[in-house]
């Protein structure tokens, strides 16, 4: 037997904790999603950052409607420099970027 004083678990040596991933430091969020319900209400999805079928359908989405953005961008500049275009052509085209910019919109603010 000998004369130590007990040991605590203060005295034991530490170890660092676990880094802890992605997951284990997001705490779960709402994403709006892309997309309405049928009555043009918003549709959301909880998520915890680490990404689903249904996150990666989302971001999908996302990208071609920012792509389709940025081809009617694209339109527009061209059907400027035409002094033919008729007015018909610019009013749909006028259509098309607010629902692109919309869209874009709506990425953003997610």
């Amino acid at each position: 037997m000998t004369n130590e004083p007990p040991r605590s678990d203060l005295s034991e040596p530490c170890e660092p904790a676990a880094d802890p991933g992605p997951a284990e430091l997001s705490a779960p969020q709402m994403r709006l999603l892309p997309w309405s319900s049928p009555d043009e209400k918003p549709c959301f999805l909880i998520t915890d950052g680490a990404g689903g079928p249904v996150s990666d359908l989302a971001d999908s989405i996302e990208e071609i409607q920012l792509g389709i953005g940025e081809e009617l961008l694209r339109h527009a500049r061209a059907m400027h420099g035409d002094p033919k275009v008729p007015d018909r052509e610019f009013r749909f085209l006028s259509r098309r970027l607010a629902e692109a910019l919309g869209d874009a919109l709506r990425v953003a603010r997610n």
